[in-house]
């Protein structure tokens, strides 16, 4: 009587905190689309991420190239105190002259400025407008792997709950089949074998589904750092509760997509592009240079004791130099090494293509029998859940032993285990796979 008594206390238990938990589950539900518009504004990466490409964009400009001229304002203030003491020749007479203050002032405006660099103040200006475009690249694939982290994250959230579901589900099975036993115990139909292996098999089934509850706080406490949620133990209302899977991908369709839309193979293009202006830079000392300079200046000097007391200039000044560099012997090594940096990085650039081709061949493999298999464990459910009612009706009747009942039971839940991991390996390999072919961003939209 006293087991008795545990045994509806602990299902009590279990019953209010699944209400509990429904009750929350239909309070302000989300989507995924809402937990990817939260994380991309609050997620502390990504802001660092964006921080660095504001910075990127900033050094983009004509004045960090070199094409805009420099302007000085300056000024300086001088003085000499000298004492002096100056003996005739002729006379041998010697003159003493004490603390003599003589005082230059100087103020002017100049500007500096490189008309011609051989073409190489115009390519470090390209040169900066291909690393702004790479650091909006790099944010991307930060914010594409950002969107499948948390995509896969929110789907085994919803993996955890119907497993939990399922759990218990069995706990309940388990729970029914114990009562069962146990009033046919006391009558005599059952033996205490009997009714001992169906508590076994409750506290089994009860041990899993708490496990469980675990398991799915752990993920929702992913999903919520992910989301940049300050309480991280808040809950995560998910209006989805089965995993959809995208029928509809086409292999050829993703390898276009692949080409002309991977962020990483984009990327391996400016980094192309960065070291032809590399190449460009060092040939452009093969043309001469010119350099412009003009100013306007102010001069004053005072003399204590020469025969000018004062005088003062001012006025405009300015000059062009040109050059040709004659001999530079590192320049042949250079544009070596630069026609080297570029052969590498299109070599580079052709390997990640051939290994995104690879990649997306065994994502799409794996995708297509991950969907195949996926087909198959639905039908299996099916049978299974068939098997298993057909054999409580025997169970009822006395016509089937609690062995086998338990066999029916397991081959249910294993079918559903089946099933659901099914869903998501192939949910996984569809998200690669968009993330693979730059259309991970589409997730944002549906």
């Amino acid at each position: 009587m006293k087991n008795r008594i545990s045994w509806l206390l602990l299902t009590l238990c279990f019953l209010q905190a699944q209400a509990k938990q429904d009750s929350i589950n239909t309070h302000n539900p989300v989507t995924l689309q809402d937990c990817l518009t939260q994380g991309l504004e609050n997620n502390y990466s990504l802001r660092m991420v964006k921080n660095r490409e504001e910075v990127s964009a900033n050094n983009a400009t004509r004045a960090n190239a070199g094409m805009l001229p420099t302007i000085d304002l300056s000024t300086s203030y001088g003085g000499n105190l000298n004492s002096t003491r100056t003996t005739a020749r002729t006379t041998g007479v010697t003159a003493h002259e004490y603390g003599t203050l003589d005082e230059t002032l100087d103020a002017g405006i100049d500007l500096n400025w490189t008309v011609f660099n051989g073409f190489s103040v115009w390519t470090n200006y390209k040169q900066l407008q291909l690393l702004r475009e790479q650091g909006e690249l790099q944010t991307r694939i930060e914010i594409e792997d950002y969107i499948a982290l948390l995509t896969a994250e929110y789907y085994h959230y919803i993996q955890e709950k119907i497993r939990l579901k399922n759990f218990y589900y069995a706990m309940s099975l388990s729970r029914e089949r114990m009562r069962i036993v146990e009033v046919r115990y006391h009558i005599g139909n059952f033996s205490r074998l009997d009714y001992l292996q169906a508590k076994v098999d409750f506290n089994a089934d009860s041990a899993k589904y708490m496990k469980q509850r675990v398991v799915l706080n752990s993920s929702q406490i992913k999903l919520n750092e992910l989301m940049a949620n300050q309480e991280v133990t808040a809950h995560v209302c998910i209006r989805d509760t089965a995993i959809d899977v995208n029928p509809d991908l086409q292999y050829e369709e993703l390898w276009q997509a692949t080409l002309s839309a991977n962020a990483s193979l984009l990327m391996a293009d400016k980094n192309t592009d960065v070291v032809r202006a590399d190449y460009k830079k060092v040939m452009s000392r093969d043309y001469p240079y010119i350099h412009l300079k003009a100013g306007y200046g102010y001069t004053l000097n005072r003399y204590e004791r020469s025969a000018t007391k004062r005088r003062e200039n001012w006025g405009l000044n300015a000059g062009v130099t040109i050059g040709f560099n004659l001999f530079d012997g590192k320049r042949k090594m250079q544009k070596r090494n630069a026609a080297l940096a570029i052969e590498f990085a299109e070599l580079e650039k052709e390997d990640l293509k051939l290994s995104l081709k690879s990649d997306l061949n065994n994502l799409w493999q794996a995708y297509r029998n991950n969907w195949q298999v996926m087909q198959m464990e639905r039908q299996n459910l099916v049978a299974a859940q068939e098997n298993y009612e057909y054999a409580s009706l025997r169970y009822m009747k006395g016509d089937l032993s609690g062995f086998e009942m338990r066999e029916a039971q397991q081959s249910l839940l294993d079918a559903e285990e089946r099933l659901l991991v099914s869903e998501y390996d192939t949910k996984m390999c569809e998200i690669s796979l968009l993330q693979l072919s730059g259309k991970i961003m589409s997730l944002l939209n549906q």
